[in-house]
Order: structure tokens, then sequence, then C-alpha cells
């Protein structure tokens, strides 16, 4: 008989394939004996269930009841009672990463009488409505989604009273967001199987909202730009973490956190500095603090491009916890054309705005301020997508424009994100930059759609009409990676950069 749901620990057996990609991740978190909310996992054997037969699969329903008893007593918390209430995130988790593809619902059962009893507990009557008013939007958003995915047209949600109905209502919306419009577009752009599905994380809440001594962020064990190794990130304190990957707050640097919560920024050290050893690569991570106690959410690989992945290759092997064959072998001839990717010369351009570079290269197209805008527009020539953020409504926009830029978000926002993923060039975070209606502002000047614009994905610039570009020469990890290569080859003639490294891969293979 098929299980459908599997607790999350340290013991948790399974694939990425079974579990997701997330789930996955945090039975890796819970090995290293890092804090992870308790919860468990609806595995994609349950969503192609759904799929296939239009409904939950048989026997789901009693296995989700166990697995929020067993929930209930590792809190000590009531699913959706009026004291000490537990309350739940519903997330979803593929094999593949599918960044903001798929629906997401916080604060689930805070039904009425739970939610006063969240305010009678924490003393602060403000923070529990919020906290409801936040269910009830993601929910509703679930809903429409669902339904959209299904054919259906949006209407009125009801919301269930009852804990144990929420919760089936949402693994039902995350499993259907499996086939919304988004989601098939984003696996036909990146080569995702249809039928793989989708798993759903149950996890006990934390409040990145509790209080002044709360919040949200992510972080790389190193820089993403430049494969620096120092951890990088962005952090907003008193907020949820789904506002900081969605680009629609400003944040903070990661380095804040230092000076503001230094234990949380000690125990976000040291589990970077495990993770790294674990995974023998850079990682990414998300995470909450609630009233100072940190907990993790998220981990995958770093998957960084250019010669921030070069450097990050060449610099484990001198940490020997890569040999020099695998760090040749994780290098492909992508990531060197990324590392020699142009740049606009400077001093020379006519610069509106400067933002943070979130993916490298040089992207020249006439402006379009809406999803829909680009893919027209760019059927008639190169198109910059320009947005206050982006959603991920906006895929097929981003799909159409060669370049992206956002006024606000940083480099883990949902736009670097996709840019990355990509290959696009794209500056996120730009200061002074406005999109009103068909027009944007940007440096005291209005432009309307149309106009042509040049964007800098490295320094996050971005100049008015063409700009000159200029390709700098190999830096010292790319000459030092290619040196390898003809170690490996044994061939230490001249050639081009990707020769050098091909003939490498084609020795290591060989051995």
């Amino acid at each position: 008989m098929t299980r459908w749901v599997r607790a999350l620990s340290a013991r948790t057996g399974g694939t990425a394939e079974t579990l997701g990609g997330k789930a996955a991740g945090l039975v890796v978190l819970h090995r290293l004996g890092l804090p992870v909310p308790a919860g468990f996992v609806v595995t994609t054997e349950g969503c192609r269930a759904f799929r296939r037969d239009g409904r939950l699969p048989a026997g789901l329903d009693g296995e989700l009841a166990t697995a929020v008893a067993d929930l209930e007593r590792a809190t000590g918390r009531t699913f959706g009672g009026p004291r000490r209430p537990l309350a739940v995130s519903v997330r979803s988790g593929a094999a593949a990463a599918m960044p903001g593809m798929l629906s997401t619902v916080l604060n689930l059962g805070l039904t009425t009488g739970a939610t006063e009893g969240l305010a009678a507990e924490t003393g602060d009557r403000a923070f529990a409505l919020d906290a409801r008013r936040g269910f009830l939007r993601g929910f509703a958003a679930a809903s429409a989604a669902a339904g959209a995915a299904a054919g259906a047209s949006a209407g009125a949600v009801a919301v269930p009273e009852d804990a144990g109905g929420q919760l089936r209502r949402a693994v039902e919306a995350v499993f259907s967001s499996w086939d919304a419009p988004r989601a098939h577009t984003y696996r036909e752009l990146n080569g995702i199987p249809h039928d793989l599905g989708t798993a759903v994380i149950v996890q006990r809440m934390v409040f990145g909202n509790r209080d002044g001594d709360s919040g949200s962020g992510v972080a790389f064990s190193r820089d993403p730009g430049t494969g620096e190794h120092t951890p990088f990130g962005e952090v907003l304190f008193g907020r949820q973490g789904e506002e900081v990957v969605s680009g629609r707050a400003t944040t903070r640097p990661l380095r804040e956190l230092a000076g503001r919560q230094p234990r949380v920024w000690a125990g976000l050290l040291d589990a970077l500095h495990r993770i790294e050893q674990h995974h023998r690569d850079a990682c990414y991570v998300e995470f909450t603090f609630e009233s100072g106690e940190l907990w993790f959410l998220q981990v995958r690989p770093g998957r960084f491009t250019g010669a921030a992945a070069i450097r990050v290759a060449t610099e484990l092997a001198d940490q020997r916890l890569i040999g020099r064959d695998e760090a040749l072998l994780r290098i492909s001839p992508v990531h060197l054309r990324q590392a020699r990717v142009p740049r606009i010369a400077a001093g020379e351009a006519d610069v509106l705005a400067r933002g943070t570079g979130a993916c490298p290269g040089v992207a020249t197209g006439r402006i379009a301020t809406t999803a829909d805008g680009a893919v027209r527009a760019a059927r008639s020539g190169p198109v910059v997508l320009v947005r206050p953020e982006t959603s991920p409504d906006d895929l097929r926009g981003l799909a159409a424009a060669t370049g992206i830029v956002t006024a606000r978000g940083g480099p883990a926002s949902h736009a670097a994100v996709v840019a990355r993923a990509m290959g696009k060039p794209a500056a996120v975070g730009v200061a002074g930059l406005a999109v009103d209606g068909a027009a944007v502002t940007a440096g005291g000047r209005t432009l309307p759609e149309g106009t042509l614009v040049t964007v800098d994905g490295s320094s996050g610039e971005v100049v008015l009409g063409h700009a000159r570009t200029v390709t700098g020469a190999d830096d010292e990890h790319v000459r030092r990676l290619l040196a390898w290569a003809d170690d490996a080859s044994g061939d230490h003639s001249a050639r081009a950069g990707a020769h050098r490294l091909a003939a490498a891969h084609a020795a290591l293979r060989d051995r």
C-alpha cells in the first residue's frame, strides 16, 4: 500500500524524485543537526495520483490527520485550537526547482478561534489579526490559481472554518498549481518533464513578523556575482520570507544581521559552513528568525554562473573539498562564455539609474512595462522588460525580453532568480526608477515605452540608447582552471579556452 505522507526528520528516506527537492534538502538539514521547523511531506506520488484521478488519493485524509496529530505532539500545540494554536505553512516542492511558479499558503490553521488564541498567547492582537489576513490572502490566491489550472472562472472563495478542511483544500491547491499556465510555461522553457508533479511540505509556522527580534532572509555561502568566499544575501527585519523573495519590499544587506542579531548571525555562518562541507559546493538557504531564534526553511546548491562558478570550483579545489578533475567537470563551455561577458564602457554612456547587477551581461532593447507588452514588442526587435518587481505571472514577458530591470528587489528576488536561470542580463533594486503605466521615470527623465535602453547586468547600470561595451581579459581563476585543463588533456598548445576545456573533459571521461 502506497504511503502518501512522510515525517521530515534525519531518518526520512527517499529521493528528491519522491520527496521533492525542498523536502530532500530539509532532511539534509536535519541530519546536519540544524534547526528546522517540525513538519511532514506529501510525496510527488500523491500529486501524480491527484492529477490522474482528479481527486486526492484514497487514504491521504487519514495520513494527514495522523501527521497533524504527530505535529501537535511534537510542538505542544493544537491545530486550529483556541489555546496554544498550531499554524502551519503549506509549500510546494518539486524535484526540479520552479521558483515562485507553484502555490504557497502561510499561517494555515488560523481559524477565528485560533486567531483569538494567538492574540491571547502573544499579547499582540494586531500581530494575530495580521497573520490571519495573510492566511486569507494566501488561501484565496492559491484557490484562484487552482481554479485557473482547472479552467474555472475566478469567484469568491469560501474558507473552511475547521483547520483540517483548510489543510485538505491547500494540498489540493498546491497539487493543482502544477498545471497552472505559468508553471507549464516555465517547464517548457527549462526542459522540465510535465509528469513529475510536486510534493507538498507542511511545517510549523515560524513568524518572521512576530516582534522586533524577528525577521526573514536568504543567504548564499558565497557571492553569486563574483564567487568570493563571503556570505551574501538579504534580510528583512520584522517581515515574512515571502516578502524577501517576491522583491516587493526593500531588503537590507545580509551583513546587517551581525550588528542587530549577533546570535542569529553566528548561527547562520556556522550553518553555511557545515552545509558547504556536506555538499562540497556553494549553497543557498532561506531562513527565518522568531524572537531571536533561527530556523532554516530551504537549502539548495548555489547554481552560480560564469566567472562566479569558475572561482568557486577553483577555490573548492584549493580547499581540498573537491579535486581538480572534479572542478574541471563542474565547469562547462557555457560557464567560460559567461565569464567573458561584456560590460558597458566606463564613463561613456548616458546613465539613467543604477541598481544591483543580478545576472552578468549587456542587453539593449526597447522598454516594455508589462509582460504582455514585452511579448508583443519582441516580435519586432529586442525588448528590455522594466517592472516595479516581477511575479510568476510575468514569466512570458521575462522569457521574451533580452534584459530585465526592476525598481525593487535584491539578488534573491523573483526577477533576479529567474534572470540567472534564463541567462538574461538584469538589474534589480534600481534606485529612483518608477513605472507609471506605459512610461518609466528615471534620473529625472520620463521615458515612454519603446525608448531604447541598455542594461548592464554586472554593474546594475541602466543607460539611454546604445552603449559601447568592453570585454576584459580572463581573470586568474579562469587562467588557473584552463591550465588544469591542459594538464588533464596533456595538450599545452595554444587553443581557444572552450577547446582546452573540451579536451580535458574528453580525457577525464576516458580514464
